[in-house]
């Protein structure tokens, strides 16, 4: 059961610009399934869906890990699509985000295996990650600011 709930939220994300896990809540419903608010909130962090910008400003859930994607691409155009801009201070990069995508583009970060990263943390538009030295810090930040300008 749970394996043909999670193929049916893939078709459904893919489908609608579902913006809220009510929202997919109710989409489940109609399509007869039987689901708690804290059943949809595993299912999210299971399937490791994210949110993505859409053209209007609104936010949609997307799944990073699509069958037959190319995975890089996609983590590459969602750090784009939320990057605003980065600095460091010592060997801690601070990422700036569209408001409500930090948590997109910090798993965009660690899905583009960025080897320089030992840990971050999300709040709503800012990224803190802590790398080993400065050196990582000022490569990786000239970097993010090449893929951002591509």
């Amino acid at each position: 059961m749970k394996a043909t709930r999670h193929a049916k939220i893939l078709e459904l994300i893919e489908r609608a610009p579902i913006e809220t896990q009510e929202e997919l809540s109710d989409y489940l419903r109609r399509e007869g399934y039987q689901v708690t608010q804290a059943t949809v909130s595993r299912d999210i962090r299971e399937l490791k869906l994210t949110k993505v910008a859409m053209e209007n400003g609104r936010q949609r859930y997307a799944s990073l890990a699509g069958k037959g994607t190319d995975l890089a691409g996609k983590y590459a155009r969602v750090f784009k699509e939320g990057f605003r801009s980065a600095d460091t201070a010592q060997n801690i990069l601070v990422v700036k985000t569209v408001s409500g995508m930090a948590m997109a583009v910090a798993a965009a970060l660690d899905g583009m295996q960025c080897e320089e990263i030992v840990g971050s943390i999300a709040g709503d538009d800012t990224i803190m990650c802590a790398l080993r030295t400065s050196e990582d810090a000022k490569a990786l930040l000239a970097r993010l600011k090449k893929l951002a300008a591509e």
